[in-house]
């Protein structure tokens, strides 16, 4: 049963991945087409899933969706990793005060939740994609941070670490070659779990008209322009949010499998 789910996550993950690349490739229609004559049109050969309240394609707003909530996944984890990993190496590798002083700020990020955080710099920043992307890649690098530190801790005063470093081996030359590898295996892991975390924040700010902003389909600007419609056409709340569904699911349990992989037994330190 485990290995059966394991390959319908990668089946689901790959086919959300493809549809993200070559969606305007993949549409049946034009996803922003407006034709009032066809609002709430049923499922036909011509439009898989009916037509919204607009007469827009379904099925076509569901594909695009799905490359505008991935792409913003993978450049806010992208920034988030980034982060993560220089505040966290050189923290360990410096440490004394330079090391107190990152880890009080990443306890400070710790105290509130990072929805309520996203909201705050979403605030500052202003709305749309771009900003939710920044607010949630400030709200999460802590915990890289941290990860990448306790590495670097527990491998810095190892002997082929300190070889390398009497040798004349740069900061720089001395973390690729020696702790590169742990570092990538714990991020990677850490990373594919939290695409779902992720996801749920970018279809939540744009329900709440704070993200990606209409026409524009995504899943969660897509749930927020159905929610007037749920006792009668509830069809088009379920869609967006099964895709929802899917996508954190599937991650998560490919981010389960790759954690027993690469013996990950603890991610968050």
């Amino acid at each position: 049963m485990k290995k059966i789910s394991l390959i319908l996550a990668f089946f689901i993950a790959f086919l959300l991945v493809f549809c993200s690349f070559f969606a305007e490739f993949l549409l049946p229609a034009n996803a922003n087409e407006i034709d009032l004559m066809l609002k709430f049109d049923p499922p036909s050969n011509l439009h898989l899933l009916g037509c919204d309240h607009l007469g827009r394609d379904e099925f076509a707003r569901l594909i695009l969706a799905s490359g505008v909530s991935l792409k913003a996944t993978f450049f806010t984890l992208v920034l988030i990793v980034g982060i993560g990993i220089f505040v966290g190496g050189v923290a360990g590798f410096a440490g004394g005060r330079i090391d107190q002083f990152f880890m009080r700020i990443c306890d400070v990020f710790f105290s509130f939740p990072t929805i309520v955080l996203a909201l705050f710099f979403v605030g500052i920043l202003g709305t749309g994609l771009t900003n939710i992307i920044i607010a949630i890649a400030l709200t999460h690098w802590a915990w890289y941070a941290r990860i990448v530190r306790s590495i670097v801790l527990g491998l810095k005063n190892n002997e082929y670490v300190l070889i390398s470093q009497t040798s004349g081996a740069s900061f720089w030359q001395n973390f690729r070659k020696n702790m590169f590898y742990p570092i990538f295996s714990q991020c990677l892991v850490l990373a594919t779990l939290d695409i779902g975390h992720i996801i749920l924040h970018i279809s939540s700010l744009s329900f709440l008209g704070l993200g990606v902003k209409a026409p524009t389909p995504e899943w969660g600007v897509m749930i927020s322009d159905a929610k007037e419609y749920i006792f009668t056409q509830p069809e088009f709340i379920i869609y967006p949010g099964l895709m929802i569904f899917l996508c954190v699911a599937s991650f998560h349990i490919i981010g389960d499998f790759l954690r027993e992989k690469f013996n990950v037994a603890d991610l968050k330190v």
